[in-house]
């Protein structure tokens, strides 16, 4: 049943846009079937026939993906014999096994996949066009010589020394503020004997920063967080000490040896909610964003994973958030009289802060649409358990750091990483800049343990699962959660589709 407060904004809807009509009560949303599980479905294969074999591999891979466990899915699919698949169930291996190698840099895997384009099945043109994309990323990956960028020197195993690059005045001295109160209380909590120099990026320019660095013994440089300062970083060859940029620059491409970039990048989720829908087995999106330029950015970030993945975006909508969100909705869902038309809609990707995307669900009541689902970026989510302001939220899916979803992305608190620190920072923190202080611990433990990233390990972080890509930005995999009551919990349903729709 849904929340009284819900109903209530919804009949206030009713009365502002048709007075004097009544509205059919909308129906309940009903949860589906789980999924099966995954494991149980590799142990069934390993006593199939080759032909059921294959088909169980493939559906347990698809599992593991909607789970976010990238690495199980890349091995199930990995194993399959897709010559025992059907032409469907090819394509849709095809898919998912070289979207899951792109993700994870394996171009070799990717040229296997898109080997399905020479046999002549039956896809759509999308589908045609993805795997065309990504082999030609593959090739492009395999024509390149091995830069060893990411060799680091022998130093940098034993960091004793960093220097810290952030400034003390100007329009990012709170988020520094708030970045450098976290390394130091992590720095601390950890009992390390690392020493940490900071100097203040606001009054030096870059070459005097790390002449200073220099002359301290720093062997490491967390910083710079100004946007422009790491886009001059990255124009150039290499950097005179290994350094972890606290943003992300500018430039297609980073040139620079020795230069890493880590940071809360909007984009990176809007990509990962498009790779969730798909998974989840959606095809034809709405998009709804901020009219502006952020909002053009994670927009453009969506859309092109969504058109790369295969998906269709059937409508798109930039609004203006001081306006009624009536009537974004309106467009985003082709609205006819008082009815959301659907047919060619399954899902609505929703980047909005907490105050408006709080109207989007009663909006999409009131005009039929209960059951759209909605994924959402952590924007929408403030932080801090307040049921009776989210509970208009209810059954919106979003994604955000595991420090502020611990019941949804670990299963509590207390087997959180870095649980100490959490709770010193959760203690001292304004609700507004807990999220730049858990970036401010992960930054202090990527720092100090580079070596493993550069050997394609991962660091289970503060901020989702880091990995290093190969151009130098840390990528982060987060934790999904949905309202429920108003309040983040676990996605226990990870598939929404059981279709053998690739």
């Amino acid at each position: 049943m849904k929340p009284l407060y819900r109903g209530l904004l919804s009949l206030t809807l009713t009365a502002l846009f048709v007075a004097g009509c009544a509205v059919q009560q909308p129906p309940s949303v009903v949860d589906r079937v789980p999924d099966e599980d995954p494991n149980r479905l590799l142990s069934q294969a390993q006593e199939q026939a080759p032909a059921q074999a294959a088909q169980t591999r493939l559906e347990a891979a698809t599992i593991y993906a909607r789970q976010g466990l990238r690495d199980e899915a890349f091995a199930a699919a990995d194993k399959l014999d897709a010559g025992q698949l059907s032409e469907s169930e090819r394509v849709r291996w095809a898919l998912l096994y070289s979207g899951l190698a792109r993700a994870l840099d394996e171009p070799r895997a990717v040229l296997k996949a898109s080997a399905v384009l020479e046999q002549e099945l039956a896809m759509s043109a999308d589908q045609q066009q993805t795997l065309q994309e990504r082999r030609r990323w593959a090739q492009d990956a395999l024509d390149q010589p091995d830069p060893e960028r990411f060799a680091l020197p022998e130093f940098s195993v034993d960091v004793e020394r960093i220097a810290v690059f952030l400034p003390e005045s100007g329009p990012l001295e709170n988020v520094a503020s708030a970045l450098a109160t976290a390394i130091r209380r992590h720095h601390d909590m950890q009992d390390s004997d690392i020493q940490l120099r900071f100097i203040d990026a606001a009054q030096y320019d870059l070459d005097t920063l790390y002449d200073r660095a220099e002359q301290m013994g720093a062997q490491m440089v967390i910083g710079p967080l100004d946007k422009s300062q790491v886009t001059a970083l990255e124009q150039r060859p290499s950097v005179p000490l290994p350094t972890l940029a606290l943003n992300y620059g500018k430039n297609p491409h980073n040139q620079a040896t020795r230069l890493f970039q880590f940071g809360l990048s909007a984009e990176d989720e809007a990509r990962q909610a498009a790779q969730r829908a798909w998974l989840d087995g959606h095809r034809q999106m709405a998009l709804m964003v901020p009219d502006n330029d952020w909002g053009r950015r994670v927009g453009e970030a969506f859309w092109n994973e969504w058109r790369e993945q295969g998906g269709e975006i059937t409508n798109a909508v930039r609004y203006n958030p001081d306006s009624a969100v009536s009537n974004s909705v309106k467009t985003a869902l082709n609205v006819r009289g008082e009815r959301a038309q659907l047919d060619n809609i399954d899902a609505l990707f929703l980047l909005a802060v907490p105050d408006y995307a709080r109207q989007v669900p009663p909006t999409l009541d009131y005009y039929y649409a209960p059951e759209l689902p909605i994924y959402a970026t952590s924007h929408l989510h403030e932080g801090q358990r307040q049921p009776r302001l989210d509970q208009d939220l209810d059954g919106v899916m979003f994604m955000d750091i595991p420090w502020q979803i611990p019941d949804a992305a670990v299963g509590g608190e207390e087997v959180l990483p870095f649980y100490a620190t959490y709770r010193a920072l959760r203690e001292e923190s304004d609700a507004s800049m807990f999220s730049l202080k858990a970036m401010g611990v992960d930054a202090f433990e990527i720092a100090t343990n580079l070596e493993a990233l550069t050997n394609a390990e991962s660091l289970n972080g503060a901020t989702g699962r880091l990995y290093l890509t190969a151009d130098g930005r840390i990528y982060r995999e987060l934790p999904w959660a949905k309202f429920q009551n108003g309040t983040p919990a676990p996605i226990l349903i990870q598939g929404l589709s059981t279709s053998d729709e690739p």
